[in-house]
């Protein structure tokens, strides 16, 4: 069992703790928009702080900065966890385009090589402001 542990480790991708640093914009089927921060991001998804919950499977379409890079793509939204204040949500990219996905990874490695030298929500929230 714990070489299956180590290979699931292996295969899941890095993430980025951002503590709600920067915002992100979700646009539902039906136009609406709904305002998010971002507490987790990795290259294959991440997980939002919503007021309130959104239906496990909607299809959206996420817009958010990170460093010089906006990211644009659809996502599904998974199921969502109940916080203290609102709820955080987890999200899938279900089309990235290839060059986003490797400018997203870059700048999720520069969050992390960062993690040594000062905290990931300091880095973040300069991410955001530029």
């Amino acid at each position: 069992m714990p070489r299956s542990k180590r290979a699931d480790q292996a295969r899941r991708a890095p993430r980025v703790k951002l503590a709600g640093a920067i915002l992100a914009l979700l646009r539902l089927d039906n136009g609406r928009e709904v305002r998010a921060r971002l507490h987790q991001l990795s290259y294959t998804g991440g997980l939002l702080h919503l007021d309130k919950p959104m239906d496990e499977g909607i299809k959206v379409e996420v817009m958010f900065h990170v460093r010089e890079n906006t990211i644009r793509s659809k996502a599904v939204m998974l199921f969502p966890m109940w916080a203290t204040q609102g709820c955080l949500q987890p999200f899938e990219f279900s089309n990235l385009e290839e060059e986003d996905r490797q400018k997203l990874e870059s700048d999720l490695q520069k969050f992390l090589g960062s993690a040594g030298g000062g905290s990931l929500s300091s880095g973040a929230a300069a991410a955001g402001s530029e």
